[in-house]
């Protein structure tokens, strides 16, 4: 028996016209079997599974220093009293991350004991038995059901078009693949080891409460974020004024601007309840141990310089680029001495302070200054003309591009803290879609050099080459035309050549022995000027955006 599958409220229904264009299946006996709806959800499971299952897939691949890091934290919360945790400096890798985030570990470590109890013991240094490395791997897949469900709920908040698409076609399926299979967030956590899913998946449930109007939910979710991971401050003043601005004030005046006497001091005082909560139970203990200076101090530890060893494609890279040009060209000019110019430590792969040569130095206070003129129009853009949730989303992609362009120690992972929220507005606006591609494609480039194993290089080309063509047609597709235009896509391009030269070309020449840092310099910089260019653009879209929707869309 045959069945028809028709409904009419369903978005994406298929008309009689689409079925002799690959959108049904004619049978002989004159049966039409639907195409899958995308409103049941059937299937986003597999989506899930099928990610989770490369995620398995690669538990024997390369896996970075961090992972040490995340095992030394887990012998600290298991082994030591909580008085200790933040003292214990047997290991390089310290415990530098806010107290929720140890708690975690500690939760872990009950669970860890049953694959490995040498693992939590904490002078067993680069540990990596078996036992241990399943269980890192696995222990990153699993929380990352905190992502998955966060993605299933930032797609239930999309806004969708009028008319019918295919499943493929249609903006959540869209931004489910994007989010689920994202290229960096799969090379950083499951190959090179961190926990950003578990982290994105709390941000991004977070920016979903705010679209979906429960605020409070959504500022508590970001709250406990900020109290695992602190580098989350960035965005901070996104949340902040946008929770002031069109939460705390209930309505608006008929031009836009904020009633001042709709202020809702109980609305505040909520906000302000949940803040302190969970600030308390993070960090109260080591207060009332008078231990918070401490815990202080390994959280923000400026000593580590301006850049990372590797250097993030931002605003610095270009500054350090042109400091060295301009060093090389006044000793080749005899302007001059090379003997009284600095060491070239920031090539050196070790994390200190460096002076730059010809330029002047940059200091932690100028990179907080430049950050926060970066954030400030946005900012005060969500402030003067309030335009709900996706004006508050906007506002935090440019703030957490901004930190990511001029912030002090930058690692070159934390542009997915831009790329991620950003997904969202990709499916909705044509001109955020050409945005995203330009951002998403030089960004997830730059974390090419976290891989350097040869083993590895088939799998970083496959699985960025795989993720962004899927992303460039399926946006495509989605906006029926080209994003790009000719010189973004040549300098997308170009991107090839630099690959072929650092991978192949720059290995097999004389200067790999005497300038060995020369490949991840052109990345860096290479890609600093597409990710500068997207920050640009980004903000030019901001700034550019009239007030046509005056009312707080809460």
């Amino acid at each position: 028996m045959c069945y028809l599958y028709v409904e009419v409220q369903s978005v994406i229904s298929i008309p009689p016209r689409l079925i002799h264009r690959g959108q049904a299946s004619v049978y002989d006996t004159g049966c039409v079997m639907a195409t899958p709806r995308a409103d049941d959800w059937s299937w986003f499971p597999a989506l899930a599974l099928g990610v989770s299952f490369l995620k398995c897939i690669l538990i024997n691949a390369y896996h970075s220093t961090d992972f040490e890091v995340h095992r030394n934290w887990l012998a600290i919360t298991h082994s030591l009293p909580v008085s200790k945790w933040y003292h214990e400096n047997t290991s390089e890798w310290t415990l530098d991350y806010p107290p929720l985030f140890a708690w975690f570990e500690y939760s872990l470590s009950h669970v860890a004991q049953h694959f490995d109890k040498e693992m939590l013991v904490v002078q067993n240094l680069l540990y990596t038995s078996p036992a241990t490395i399943l269980f890192q791997r696995l222990s990153v897949i699993v929380t990352d059901i905190v992502f998955i469900y966060a993605v299933k709920e930032c797609c239930r908040s999309v806004r969708e078009e009028k008319g019918s698409k295919d499943l493929l076609g249609h903006p959540f399926f869209i931004l489910a693949a994007l989010l689920l299979w994202n290229f960096g967030l799969l090379i950083v956590d499951h190959i090179h080891f961190q926990y950003n899913g578990f982290l994105f998946g709390i941000l991004l449930l977070s920016v979903a409460r705010h679209l979906q109007g429960r605020h409070l939910e959504g500022a508590l979710l970001f709250t406990v974020l900020l109290n695992l991971k602190h580098i989350y401050l960035y965005i901070a003043p996104a949340y902040g004024i946008f929770l002031l601005r069109s939460y705390c004030f209930t309505e608006d005046n008929t031009d836009g601007s904020v009633r001042w006497s709709s202020f809702s001091p109980v609305r505040l005082v909520a906000l302000g309840s949940i803040v302190i909560s969970v600030g308390a139970l993070s960090f109260g203990p080591f207060i009332a141990m008078g231990q918070l200076p401490q815990v202080l101090s390994r959280l923000f530890p400026f000593k580590r310089g301006l850049c990372h060893a590797y250097w993030a494609p931002n605003v610095w890279a270009l500054y350090n680029m042109v400091d060295k040009a301009l060093s090389v060209l006044g000793v080749r000019l005899k302007l001059l001495d090379v003997a009284k110019l600095p060491k070239a430590s920031m090539t050196g792969g070790l994390v200190q302070e460096f002076q730059h040569s010809i330029l002047p130095s940059v200091s932690p206070s100028i990179t907080l200054i430049c950050t926060l003129l970066s954030i400030m129009p946005a900012v005060l853009s969500i402030w003067c003309r309030p335009r709900g949730a996706r004006g508050f989303l906007r506002c935090l992609v440019v703030c957490a591009l901004g930190s990511f362009m001029f912030g002090w120690h930058v690692h070159e992972k934390a542009i997915l803290m831009a790329i991620l929220p950003f997904s969202i507005l990709a499916v909705e606006s044509r001109e955020d879609a050409g945005i995203f591609l330009m951002l998403t494609t030089t960004g997830h480039y730059s974390l090419f050099p976290l891989l350097f194993t040869a083993a590895e290089l088939p799998i970083k080309v496959l699985l960025m080459l795989l993720f962004t063509l899927y992303s460039f047609t399926s946006l495509k597709k989605l906006f029926r035309g080209s994003l790009l235009n000719p010189l973004e896509t040549t300098y997308l391009l170009g991107l090839v050549a630099v690959e072929i030269l650092c991978e192949v070309v720059y290995p097999l020449s004389p200067w790999q022995h005497t300038m060995p840092f020369v490949p991840l310099l052109v990345t860096s910089v290479y890609c600093s000027l597409g990710v500068s260019y997207s920050f640009i653009r980004l903000y030019v879209s901001l700034l550019r955006q009239h007030g046509t929707d005056k009312h707080k869309q809460l």
